[in-house]
């Protein structure tokens, strides 16, 4: 199924080009010098870059990994479509590298930077599906007696 890309300029200062994050530029720099970014970094550069190139283009930066061909790219991509997974936030992306050689965050100090939902304009399909989320968990408190007023 094809999926329809987000290229329309909107009026903040987040970007359709993957390039404009430096996390994102630093990790698509690596994929294309065959330096392995590790698992943690190939889940978020899937999660993340689904939204902004085509399928082929992802596989193929992907598949350039030390011991991770075609057949892992497509199988991580297919999983990650499949599973709908929303682009993961600073807080996880620091969880993650801490569980690998390969820096995701290129500069971890500055609180700022790897926050791609700063950096990037991801489709309206994504904040709705996170707003949803939202929603629900607060009507889970609520059925749950948590939240009562």
């Amino acid at each position: 199924m094809s999926q329809e890309r987000n290229t329309q300029t909107n009026d903040d200062a987040r970007s359709t080009d993957l390039r404009d994050s430096t996390m994102m530029a630093h990790l698509m720099d690596a994929l294309e010098a065959g330096t392995d970014i590790g698992h943690y970094g190939r889940l978020t550069f899937a999660m993340i870059a689904r939204h902004f190139l085509d399928e082929s283009e992802l596989v193929r930066l992907l598949s350039n990994q030390p011991d991770h061909g075609e057949t892992d790219a497509r199988t991580l991509v297919q999983q990650v479509q499949d599973r709908g997974y929303n682009p993961p936030k600073r807080e996880r992306i620091l969880e993650w590298q801490a569980q690998q050689d390969f820096p995701i965050c290129p500069s971890v100090d500055d609180p700022a930077s790897c926050n791609v939902y700063r950096d990037l304009r991801f489709p309206d399909e994504v904040y709705e599906h996170i707003e949803e989320f939202y929603e629900e968990r607060a009507e889970a408190r609520e059925v749950g007696g948590r939240d009562q007023s």
